[in-house]
C-alpha cells in the first residue's frame, strides 16, 4: 500500500481544514514546496497536492504553487481540486501532475471523465467525497444525491486509474479511517482504491494496510494533519504499512 502524503493549498500556503470546513482552517507552512521537498526525503514516492481554492470555485488559484511542487521534488505528484474541463487537467498535467483527481466534474459530468480517460490513459483518478453514501460537490460545500457505490461502479470500464475515497466527517479529525465504508468500496469495484480521511496513528495505517474486501486490498492511503502535527513522520508510515505488506 502506497502512502500518499498530502499537502492542501489555500492561498498558496500548505493547510488543513477539518470536515472540509474553509473556516476551521490550521496554516502549517508558507513554503508548499519546502514540504513536498521533506516528504520525498523521507521516502514518499507519490504525494497528494489538492488546490483548496481551485475546489471551491472551479478556477485555478494555485497552479503555479503545484508546479513548484511538481519542479522541487522527483517523486510523482497526484492533484486534485477544481478538475471540471479538459483545459483543467491539462494544465495540470502540464504543471507537472502525474496523476489528475476529477471529484465535482465527475459526479455532476461522468462522461468528462472518459474523454479524459482517453486523452491521458493511466492519468485521471476520480475523488469520491462521500459523507455516509452521497458524494459531496464543489469543495464538499454541496450534496449531490449520488451513491458513492453506484460511481464507483459507473468508472470501472471507463479507464479510470485509481477512484480516491474521502469519508468527510473524519477528514482532519484524527479519529481514524471508515473501514466499512472502505471495505464496501473495495468489494464493488476492482478500480485501485485510496483511502482519505480520518488517519491519526500508526495503526489506523497499518489498518488499512490489512483491510480486504472481495480479496483485494487498498492501493494506497492518503496521510495529512497526523503528519503536520507530529503523530508520525512519513518514514515511521512507510515501516507501518510495509508490516503488513
Amino acid at each position: 500500500m502506497i502512502v500518499y502524503p498530502a499537502i492542501d493549498l489555500r492561498a498558496g500556503r500548505a493547510v488543513r481544514l477539518e470536515q472540509g470546513d474553509f473556516a476551521r482552517e490550521t496554516v502549517y507552512d508558507d513554503d508548499p514546496a519546502a514540504v513536498a521537498r521533506a516528504f520525498e526525503a523521507a521516502g514518499a514516492e507519490w504525494i497528494h497536492v489538492v488546490d483548496l481554492d481551485a475546489a471551491r470555485t472551479g478556477e485555478p488559484a494555485n497552479l503555479a504553487k503545484i508546479e513548484a511542487i511538481a519542479t522541487a521534488v522527483s517523486c510523482r505528484i497526484q492533484v486534485g481540486g477544481g478538475v471540471r474541463s479538459p483545459e483543467a487537467a491539462g494544465a495540470l498535467l502540464r504543471a507537472g501532475a502525474a496523476r489528475v483527481v476529477v471529484g465535482t466534474a465527475a459526479v455532476e459530468h461522468p462522461e468528462l471523465v472518459d474523454e479524459l480517460c482517453v486523452s491521458y490513459p493511466g492519468q485521471i483518478a476520480v475523488g469520491l467525497d462521500a459523507r455516509g453514501r452521497e458524494v459531496a460537490v464543489r469543495g464538499w460545500v454541496e450534496g449531490s444525491g449520488a451513491d458513492l457505490l453506484g460511481l464507483a461502479a459507473r468508472f470501472a470500464h471507463a479507464g479510470v486509474a485509481a477512484l480516491v475515497v474521502t469519508e468527510i466527517a473524519r477528514d482532519g479529525m484524527l479519529v481514524g479511517p471508515d473501514l466499512d465504508q472502505l471495505r464496501a468500496v473495495l468489494e464493488g469495484t476492482q478500480l485501485p482504491v485510496i483511502a482519505s480521511g480520518g488517519v491519526g496513528s500508526l495503526g489506523d495505517l497499518t489498518a488499512l494496510a490489512a483491510l480486504s474486501g472481495g480479496e483485494r486490498r487498498l492501493a494506497g492511503a492518503i496521510v495529512g494533519k497526523a503528519l503536520y502535527e507530529g503523530r508520525f513522520s512519513v518514514a515511521e508510515a512507510l515501516v507501518a504499512v510495509a508490516v503488513d505488506g
